[in-house]
């Protein structure tokens, strides 16, 4: 599926993954090829990505995820610098 982590102020990532575990605010949620369509409130935390190529681990302050048709995008406020 493809994966798309945006900021206000850039592309953070996009390509495509196996699986995206993010914090959404009722608690932390994977998102898995062909996953029901769904929009959510994000809050501050790891956002983590499996690839092919491996794991990557983004931290954000907050946002919103959108998953349809195998595209999830994720709309960060911020990314948090650790």
């Amino acid at each position: 599926m493809q994966l798309d982590i945006l900021t206000p102020d850039k592309k953070i990532f996009s390509g495509e993954v196996t699986s995206v575990q993010v914090p959404g605010t009722k608690g932390s949620f994977e998102v898995l090829n062909d996953h029901a369509p769904i929009i959510s409130t994000l809050e501050k935390g790891n956002v983590k990505v499996k690839s092919k190529d491996g794991v990557e681990i983004f931290t954000i302050s907050s946002g919103v995820i959108e998953v349809l048709k195998n595209k999830v995008t994720v709309l960060a406020e911020s990314l948090i610098q650790e």
